[in-house]
């Protein structure tokens, strides 16, 4: 079964007749000893330190289907090798690019988009709300916020409530969070632990996203929600909005009430707070175990793992870009 392997530390990615050979640095520069990866068991590689690699290398992973997603020190997701596009559809490219260009065609999706992120946020709330934290004003106040969806017009009112959803919900992370204070949401740069972990946790979510967008006919440039921009795959920002709560905000809380992370797997001495390489391992360690959780499926019928969802996900906007069949945002039923 292929995996997601994840490369922390600097080295030098080769490859190896039908392996991948990865050389890591130490601290003081000095090659460790050489690990090897059989091709056929990589699914994609997340480099989070400096990468030293040549073309031949990237042409091996292109032929493979093999992705690198690429992080700076500081947590930000830079950008990604991507392989060739294996399912190019120009159909479904000229669909989407229709939805987007008719303004009320991408307020209906764009609206059932953030739909299911606000349903999901709320089931979150609720969960921790039945467990006595008192979220229940913040949720009625969410509630408030997403009764307005289907009166808005426009993508930018769509957005200005996304961001009063969002701020709404983050203030149940106080209540959430234990010994630890979110203190609103900071990011570039993150101004605590909180936000130092869930500005982590989207960028391993954006990156998920695009990968499961690449394994279908959808094209990353082209949104619904958020605008789209140079340089940027804006349609996994769109898909992530449903599934941060599900594997980003999840996470963040049994990471840090569990204390699986704690004060000292933060480097804090940059005028900012970003995980420490033991931190990151944790994380992405909980983060993949998420990732491979299985639920039952209420329409296949069959179990499905959170990282098949995202899949899944991209599969019902193909359906609803051909006018097949009307998008349903995933949401939490448990």
């Amino acid at each position: 079964m292929k995996k997601t392997y994840y490369l922390f530390n600097p080295g030098r990615l080769s490859r190896k007749d039908n392996t991948l050979k990865f050389v890591a640095f130490d601290e003081d520069g000095y090659e460790q000893k050489p690990r090897y990866l059989p091709i056929e068991n990589v699914d994609e590689l997340y480099a989070f330190g400096a990468l030293d690699a040549n073309s031949a290398l990237y042409n091996f992973l292109g032929q493979q289907q093999v992705p690198v997603h690429f992080f700076d020190y500081y947590e930000n997701y830079t950008g990604s090798f991507m392989p060739k596009d294996a399912l190019l559809s120009g159909k479904a490219l000229m669909a989407q690019a229709r939805v987007y260009d008719n303004k009320t065609k991408r307020i209906e999706l764009a609206r059932l988009i953030l739909e299911g992120a606000a349903h999901n946020m709320i089931k979150n709330l609720k969960y921790y709300d039945k467990r006595g934290k008192d979220l229940l004003p913040v949720i009625e106040r969410i509630e408030v916020y997403r009764n307005q969806f289907e009166h808005v017009k426009a993508i930018d009112e769509l957005m200005g409530l996304e961001g009063n959803i969002r701020r709404t919900y983050y203030e149940g992370f106080e209540l959430i969070v234990n010994d630890f204070s979110m203190s609103g949401r900071s990011m570039r740069p993150p101004q605590n632990e909180v936000n130092a972990l869930i500005s982590f946790g989207n960028m391993m979510c954006y990156s998920q996203c695009l990968r499961a967008i690449h394994q279908t006919q959808l094209n990353p440039v082209i949104s619904f929600l958020h605008t789209p921009g140079e340089r940027r795959f804006s349609l996994s920002l769109d898909l992530a909005e449903v599934f941060k709560p599900l594997l980003v905000d999840r996470v963040v809380f049994k990471v840090l009430n569990k204390k699986i992370i704690g004060l000292k797997d933060f480097d804090k001495s940059l005028n900012l707070v970003v995980l420490k390489n033991g931190g990151k391992k944790a994380f992405v360690k909980a983060f993949e175990d998420r990732l491979s959780e299985t639920i039952q499926h209420r329409t296949l019928n069959r179990s499905v793992s959170y990282k098949h969802l995202i899949k899944l996900e991209c599969y019902k906007l193909v359906k609803h870009i051909l006018e097949i069949e009307k998008y349903k945002p995933f949401k939490m039923w448990w």
